[in-house]
């Protein structure tokens, strides 16, 4: 029989991250010690008392259906986190908590894109979010920006891309792949020209709270009301709880794109699973006492890193002020990304992300979100395998 795939799903990239993490994992389980610089989820556990609160649930009898938008409670506990940490005042109406930061993509998506629009997405990008959009049979359309404006798209340039047809701008600050926190300044620029051309903004802020050496998280929808009907905020609990399997997200959106994304959600997934729900509302609950250790020990990571990577003959890297990636240049090693990366898994044992996945083929990404002791090892591997080349 001829089994015919849609034209939406047989256009999609495989996501190259999980790739990676699957064959690395593959070579772990055959015995062959492997670094892995891929994974995209802190090595930290998730704190005690959230993982308490899951039990406490589950001991309770908290496993039925909640509404399709989240626990009312969770809701508002997001509602109350976006007024004290940003400044930005939601009714708990305009809160829907998702299985986790991508499927809040994925329903912006789905809510405000349909055929014909097009949605500006800053290179290097998330690897999902082009996807997305196409999924949602809109048109990404790609800035470039390259390690020479650290990864900065400027408002020139988003103004200049935006066309009758642009219905979205993506922004992601604190970055994934590459590490970069937009200034406040910077953030406030771009967010003009959007409220100018009438233009939605899909703030992904799920790195949000890791961020060193001084660089500040400053939400679009913060500015100004403009600024605020013109932003969906998307976040999650996986990075700054270490939450990454519990799949629990967020977003918060003006009331009409809330009440779309709502009713999809209740086509799809229904609702996020009702025990990590409680983990969720802990999470909230407390402050982000845990962080400050980890902050710590990534950015002492994300210095060693960096100066190795720096002293390594045929690549250059930019400083990082957030998340736990960087992003170096190889270029100057004559390899593109898939090339380097494969050699790199096969001859050294290191697993790290090939730009090309990223919109970036002159560059990798390298998660510091694992012990130094792996870091070490990897990056004499790295220096190793340039050597050879």
């Amino acid at each position: 029989m001829e089994y015919r795939i849609s034209q939406r799903a047989a256009s999609l990239a495989p996501s190259v991250t999980l790739a990676i993490d699957a064959k690395a994992a593959e070579l772990k389980a055959a015995g062959v010690d492997v670094v892995g610089f891929g994974t995209g989820q802190p090595d930290f556990d998730t704190p005690d008392f959230i993982k308490n609160a899951a039990k406490d649930a589950l001991d309770k009898g908290f496993t039925k259906y909640t509404p399709a938008a989240g626990l009312p409670a969770l809701r508002k506990a997001v509602a109350d986190k976006f007024l004290k940490e940003n400044g930005v005042s939601y009714d708990p109406s305009q809160i829907i908590v998702s299985c986790g930061g991508k499927h809040s993509c994925y329903n912006v998506m789905m809510a405000v894109c349909q055929e014909g629009d097009e949605v500006i997405i800053p290179a290097p990008y998330w690897l999902s979010y082009p996807e997305m959009v196409k999924l949602a049979g809109a048109t990404p359309v790609i800035l470039e920006t390259g390690d020479a404006t650290e990864f900065k798209v400027t408002p020139d340039q988003l103004r200049a891309a935006i066309t009758p047809n642009t219905r979205l701008f993506i922004l992601n600050s604190p970055s994934n792949p590459t590490g970069t926190v937009y200034t406040p300044a910077e953030i406030k620029a771009l967010g003009d020209v959007c409220v100018e051309k009438g233009v939605l903004i899909m703030s992904d802020e799920i790195y949000e709270h890791l961020v060193y050496d001084g660089a500040e998280h400053k939400s679009v929808a913060s500015f100004s009301d403009a600024h605020k009907d013109h932003t969906i905020i998307v976040h999650g609990f996986a990075k700054a709880w270490s939450m990454t399997g519990w799949r629990l997200g967020f977003l918060a959106a003006p009331k009409p794109i809330a009440k779309a994304i709502s009713a999809i959600q209740s086509h799809s997934t229904s609702n996020p699973t009702s025990f990590a729900q409680y983990g969720g509302i802990a999470a909230l609950s407390q402050p982000l006492d845990h962080l400050q250790g980890w902050l710590t020990e990534f950015s002492k990571r994300r210095a060693c890193t960096l100066e190795r990577l720096r002293a390594i003959k045929g690549i250059s890297c930019c400083d990082a002020k957030g998340a736990f990636y960087l992003f170096p240049n190889i270029s100057g090693t004559g390899l593109k990304s898939s090339d380097f990366c494969d050699r790199l898994l096969t001859e050294q044992n290191v697993a790290a992300v090939p730009g090309i996945a990223f919109g970036a083929d002159d560059y990798i990404r390298l998660s510091y979100a694992t012990s130094m002791n792996q870091i070490e090892k990897g990056l004499d591997r790295i220096e190793t395998f340039c050597k050879s080349l």
